[in-house]
């Protein structure tokens, strides 16, 4: 069938595309830069002609509030629409573990947004909520970084690859919409400052990493069950162990 996967040329979106290619699908890998921009309109309907599904993994440019609010509220919109008039039976999203828990959070706010206009828009749909991933290690250490000091809240934290989402998302975007959600993570569960700093321990990065209860986390603070999944009896649970991940990324040849 043919699958058009929105954000098809970023980290997941490639990943998903390779999958779904092998498995023998039609897919459009849509982005601004393939002539597909969901802000503008520019090429949707075209890229979406045909479609069986859609896959949005796209992303805001900009993580302040309001931008990445009228992001995610106005590819959304044209997003559902043009799925509308092609007939697409099938949206899959992928979003974040615990969204809805934090409100004083820009980003997720716009995130539950971008839900609430799927749940709404009359199209078949899946959301998939991941919780974060093991590549994103550094990027969340350089964002609570003061000085040499990292502050980290000592949360439980349980980080999935990014094979496995793609894994996950390929899986749900070729199964029978939900019409609800679905839940993602990684088989292990951790204390957030600990893998910090153990990912940073790996790249050969002597930053210091502090437990910090008051630690703000995209903007937010978190409590002990912010970042993990609802119920780990039910999640989909990634193959892929943290030690796994960092002998691949340690083998991998230099960039």
């Amino acid at each position: 069938m043919k699958i058009v996967i929105i954000g098809g040329t970023g980290l997941i979106g490639s990943k998903v595309a390779q999958r779904l290619t092998a498995q023998g699908h039609e897919v459009v890998a849509a982005s601004p830069n393939t002539g597909v921009n969901t802000l503008t309109g520019e090429g949707v309907a075209e890229a979406l002609d045909g479609a069986q599904v859609v896959i949005d993994v796209s992303n805001s440019p900009s993580f302040a509030a309001d931008e990445v609010l009228a992001f995610f509220e106005t590819s959304t919109r044209n997003l559902l629409a043009a799925e509308q008039a092609a007939g697409v039976g099938h949206h899959v999203a992928l979003s974040i573990v615990g969204s809805d828990g934090l409100p004083d959070s820009g980003y997720m706010r716009a995130k539950v947004a971008q839900e609430r206009l799927i749940r709404d828009g009359g199209v078949p749909y899946s959301i998939v909520h991941a919780t974060q991933f093991m590549e994103f290690g550094k990027a969340i250490a350089d964002g609570a970084t003061d000085g040499e000091t990292v502050r980290i809240a000592p949360v439980r934290f349980r980080p999935i690859a990014s094979d496995d989402v793609a894994d996950a998302v390929a899986a749900v975007a070729t199964g029978e919409p939900v019409n609800g959600d679905v839940e993602i993570a990684g088989p292990e569960e951790f204390r957030f400052d600990e893998f910090i700093a153990d990912a940073l321990a790996a790249r050969g990065d002597e930053r210091t990493v502090v437990a910090d209860p008051e630690a703000e986390y995209f903007g937010t603070r978190l409590d002990d069950g912010s970042l993990v999944p609802a119920d780990a009896a039910t999640a989909r649970l990634g193959a892929t162990t943290f030690a796994q991940w960092k002998a691949a990324q340690a083998a991998a040849p230099a960039r």
